[in-house]
């Protein structure tokens, strides 16, 4: 009788040790993903907000300029380092990152007109607005030059199937 229970033993042994080479076959591509050492793909920096229509009367005015702007917001708990990150319009209008780290669960406003930069706020020093209010896309690429996200409005999201602004609100906030 000893030498079943022992077979027996050493089957379930056997079967238990497939089992967990198969769990962990499964698991660790998934868990090698999550933990690539030097990666920026780790960095998740989204576009979150964008106002494209500044409120009230377009006249160019510092504050009007600044009332235009474009949320960033770091989803991940650990800071990434935007040097040399851009953000661009359809046109081409680019604004690039110098010295500055976006803390971990943080957001950075980027203003379209002049002020002092801040942890919260920069400022991209233009005399005259960027964002088309009728449909345009801002761009978001990381130092290397790839693409790390967009948010389009205007003729883009009818293409898609719907309006995002509620029927014409063309104030320009939303939310993703």
């Amino acid at each position: 009788m000893s030498v079943s229970v022992s077979a027996s033993v050493r089957r379930l042994s056997a079967a238990a040790a497939v089992a967990a080479a198969v769990v962990g076959a499964v698991a660790l591509p998934a868990a090698a993903a999550d933990h690539h050492p030097g990666r920026d793909d780790r960095a998740r920096v989204v576009i979150g907000d964008v106002q494209y229509d500044s409120p009230g009367r377009d006249d160019r005015s510092k504050r009007s300029l600044n009332k235009e702007w474009v949320d960033l917001t770091n989803t991940t708990r650990r800071a990434v380092n935007l040097d040399g990150w851009t953000l661009s319009d359809e046109a081409g209008h680019t604004y690039t990152f110098w010295h500055f780290r976006l803390e971990g669960r943080s957001t950075v406003r980027v203003h379209t007109g002049e002020g002092r930069d801040s942890r919260t706020d920069v400022y991209q020093g233009r005399r005259n607005y960027v964002w088309n209010n009728d449909r345009d896309t801002a761009t978001l690429r990381n130092d290397r030059g790839r693409f790390v996200d967009d948010e389009s409005w205007g003729y883009h999201d009818r293409d898609r199937g719907g309006d995002r602004h509620g029927g014409g609100d063309r104030h320009g906030g939303f939310r993703r």
